[in-house]
């Protein structure tokens, strides 16, 4: 895993400019860096060093002269490098890229399988050319900016480059506090913007001139299937996928929960692997939060797997917070941001690569808000329907709006994809995973030099599940049925049919342990302050509960973040020290 940025200017970008891109990226690639000037264009590259470990550095250069920067993993390389016939300088997997553009212009994505962000610098025809995966596992930013158009991995890049001025959006801002994510290409930070998953962008003299889409999940046709055949189905796609995706020159390993999406991980690689998996798993230690490490444990002893627990605690939690906050500069106010920064802070020493369960649900529709949406009337519940905040009677003012970009993304998935099942189901593809849970994986997991690999969300496994019939996603009133099935009859440790529990971190609870302390020094934090009114934060830290633990968590969060990356504070200490440091 890399990272890229670049700048296209009418005056080319001046060598401190790209200086501070480069070290602002260092922690995504930490083993090598790379840069390409010429004709107002500059190219960036950070390395983090998976497959070709000795001869894969970036910038790519072809001989004609196409260039290549990219962040991610092609998994169709071997295929495409017997199909392209041409001479490969390296083995880099991004390699194919640059030589399927040569090949096929500008709609050469559709053919890429992978995740992905990458930029394309096609001098001959003074062409810049913007990629990244239909699911948006990787990220990639842009701004257009006065004489010209910018790009990088994460926001704070431009930013710490000077390119872009670190200003709040203030419907993005709101849009965050209502669902913990933004829902869009807008982010929180005025200017700058997502490329859209699945999206293409075409910059030519320094502005957007063409966009082609090739997004995820499939718009395709149910394909009913019995249940013996959607099984083998299953477990062959299934094996092929992770094969795929355990891929790489360097140690690797895996996150494990509780839950069944790890465990079908788990279960395959263990078949796939000769030597023991490395298995992470977090749990809190004294909390009231539900204690993962039993199935855990039972799962990765079943499969042989070397098992890691991390324990998480609140001196954890007080500590890194600010980090946590710091890596997220595209935030999201998802709690489970903090196993998932502590996981990856104790798997970086042993391994560079880690595979997780994202997208389990989303394919296999497991979300019990999912099966609420689909209820007979009066008993429907649709989902993304209460602001987060609706706990807490604080703020100055709740847009009315807030709800308009999730509005504007069902109708277009209920177009795309008819009413029912699926149409929900995109909408959480196109709106919370992007947003929420793959930015969480990335930041937190790059903030460590570690690359996360999403098996489930491959466009392989994309095209298997998505289009089964509803009764085999949904049966007996629980989702994920195929899955659970094949869990149950090739790896009975898992327990396959058991309830589903929502993973929870306890920070309610550490919250309220310091509430009182804590209200007055969140409440003075210039970010909390504009929103919320006089008293009203002192008085929800003081009696937090499991009601309003959420709203106390994202106040919480999200004064940090204001502080480390609009105020722009460097976030160093715990976080009493910081809060009462920047007041």
């Amino acid at each position: 895993m890399c990272g890229l940025a670049g700048v296209m200017k009418r005056n080319p970008a001046p060598p401190d400019v790209l200086d501070r891109l480069t070290l602002a990226l260092h922690h995504r690639g930490p083993d090598g860096q790379g840069r390409y000037v010429q004709d107002g264009v500059a190219l960036v590259h950070t390395r983090l060093s998976i497959v070709d470990v000795a001869g894969g550095a970036q910038p790519l250069i072809a001989p004609d002269g196409v260039v290549l920067v990219a962040n991610g993993e092609i998994y169709n390389d071997p295929e495409l490098r017997r199909a392209l016939g041409v001479q490969f300088a390296t083995g880099s997997d991004c390699e194919s890229a640059l030589h399927l553009y040569r090949r096929d212009g500008e709609g050469f994505a559709a053919r890429l399988r992978g995740m992905y962000a990458l930029a394309i610098y096609d001098a001959a025809k003074k062409r810049l050319v913007l990629a990244r995966d239909p699911f948006g596992i990787k990220p990639l930013y842009y701004a257009e900016i006065a004489d010209g158009f910018a790009f990088a991995s994460e926001p704070q890049a431009l930013i710490a480059a000077g390119l872009v001025a670190p200003r709040l959006d203030g419907s993005a801002r709101d849009e965050l506090l209502a669902f913990n994510f933004t829902c869009g290409e807008a982010t929180p930070f005025a200017g700058i913007r997502r490329v859209a998953a699945g999206e293409t962008l075409i910059v030519e003299n320094g502005k957007i001139v063409r966009r082609l889409v090739h997004a995820a999940p499939p718009a395709a046709p149910e394909t009913p299937r019995s249940d013996a055949d959607a099984l083998k189905a299953l477990g062959a796609v299934w094996q092929e996928t992770v094969f795929a995706h355990q891929r790489a020159d360097v140690p690797y390993g895996m996150f494990l929960s509780g839950g069944i999406d790890s465990a079908a991980v788990l279960a395959m690689m263990a078949r796939l692997n000769d030597k023991p998996v490395l298995a992470f798993t977090a749990a809190f230690p004294g909390t009231a939060a539900h204690d993962e490490r039993t199935g855990a444990r039972a799962a990765a002893n079943a499969a042989g797997a070397r098992h890691v627990e991390i324990e998480v605690t609140a001196k954890d939690f007080w500590t890194d917070l600010p980090a946590i906050a710091a890596a997220l500069d595209d935030p999201t106010l998802d709690y489970a941001a903090v196993p998932t920064y502590l996981l990856a802070k104790a798997a970086a020493p042993e391994v560079k690569v880690v595979l997780t369960g994202e997208g389990g649900d989303e394919l296999f529709a497991g979300y019990g808000r999912t099966r609420a949406a689909l209820r007979p009337w009066p008993l429907r519940k649709r989902p993304w329907r209460r602001h987060h905040l609706a706990a807490f009677k604080g703020l100055r003012t709740t847009p009315s709006q807030w709800r308009d970009g999730m509005n504007q993304i069902e109708s277009a998935a209920a177009q795309r994809h008819g009413p029912g099942l699926r149409a929900l189901q995109a909408a959480d593809c196109a709106a919370w995973l992007p947003n929420d849970l793959l930015l969480k994986v990335d930041r937190c997991l790059m903030a460590h030099g570690v690359e996360g690999r999403v098996p489930f969300l491959d466009p392989h496994m994309a095209a298997f599940a998505f289009p089964l019939p509803d009764r085999q996603k949904i049966r007996s009133g629980r989702g994920k049925w195929l899955l659970r099935r094949w869990l149950a009859d090739n790896f009975p440790a898992a327990d396959a049919f058991a309830a589903k529990r929502g993973f929870t971190v306890p920070v309610a609870e550490w919250i309220a342990a310091e509430g009182r302390r804590l209200g007055p020094l969140v409440a003075r934090q210039a970010g909390i302050a504009e929103l919320c009114l006089p008293g009203s934060v002192e008085a929800l830290f003081a009696a937090v509960d499991s009601r309003n633990g959420g709203a106390a968590w994202s106040l919480l969060f999200y004064a940090l973040w204001h502080q480390r990356h609009i105020i722009g504070h460097s976030n160093g200490g715990d976080v009493f020290s910081v809060l009462v440091e920047r007041i």
